[in-house]
Formats: structure tokens, C-alpha cells, sequence
């Protein structure tokens, strides 16, 4: 299978093995004008098998959004089919805008248009605190 290379644009490497989809949907890819690929379950010595994403274009995207969701994502910036920057992702100490605070007596429950805050509390089991109220952040089953 041949994908051409990105002449300008960004290549999202070492997404974990089937959660590219996701990273498309998370980022909000299929609101871009520009090509976008997702290449699924690629063979990496490193990781097993692995998800790539490579967009063709000059796209803004959240890096903190991105760590939250996957801290071993690399993001490769590309100029002129040249890479220029390569970025590691790490867990952001702040997320805001993404997560909601589950906790009904939390001040973003009842004032809606505060912006829900998160702070890091825990980065080894990647634990989030609403700044608000201090509940801890659960993914909704």
C-alpha cells in the first residue's frame, strides 16, 4: 500500500493500535478541508502494532487534548516535505474545555457558563481534579 508523504502538515505517529478513529473524531478532522489519512494497525518495533494519521495541511490542533487522551503520541510537523519539529507529548498539567465535572453541587453545574478546569493531580495514574470543587474527573461508563 502506497501514502503519498505530507508536503505540508502534520503526521500524528505511535497512536495506539486501533484508536485512530478516535483521534480523527477527538480533533475534529472531518471539519478540515485538506487530505487526511488514517492508517490503521501499522507494524512498529516499538509498539507491536500502531495507528498513523497524517493531514496534508496547515491544521491547528490541541496538543493538550491530544496528551490527555494518549501521552506516547508523537506529532511530526512538516514544511515543505521536510520535517521541522518533532514534539513528544506529555500529560498537560491543565485541561479546560474538554472534560465536564460529574459533581452536581460543583459551581459549573449551577453557573453554566464557567468553563469546566481541570488540574493534574496524579500523573501515574493520570488522575485529573476539577479546580473547582476538587472531585476527581471519571470517564463516563
Amino acid at each position: 500500500m502506497n501514502i503519498d508523504g505530507v508536503n505540508t502538515g502534520l503526521v500524528l505517529d505511535h497512536i495506539k493500535a486501533g484508536e485512530g478513529w478516535a483521534i480523527y473524531n477527538l480533533l475534529g478532522l472531518d471539519k478540515v478541508d485538506c487530505t487526511v489519512a488514517i492508517i490503521q494497525r501499522v507494524q512498529s518495533g516499538k509498539y507491536g502494532k500502531k495507528d498513523i494519521i497524517k493531514i496534508d495541511g496547515d491544521v491547528d490542533i490541541d496538543l493538550d487534548i491530544l496528551g490527555y487522551f494518549d501521552d506516547k503520541i508523537t506529532v511530526n510537523m512538516i514544511r515543505d516535505r521536510v520535517l521541522f519539529k518533532k514534539v513528544h507529548l506529555k500529560l498537560p498539567e491543565t485541561i479546560t474545555g474538554v472534560l465536564e465535572c460529574r459533581n452536581p453541587r460543583c459551581i459549573t453545574s449551577v453557573e453554566q457558563e464557567i468553563v469546566h478546569q481541570f488540574k493534574l493531580s496524579d500523573p501515574e495514574t493520570k488522575k485529573y481534579r476539577c479546580v473547582y470543587c476538587d472531585t476527581v474527573y471519571k470517564e463516563k461508563n
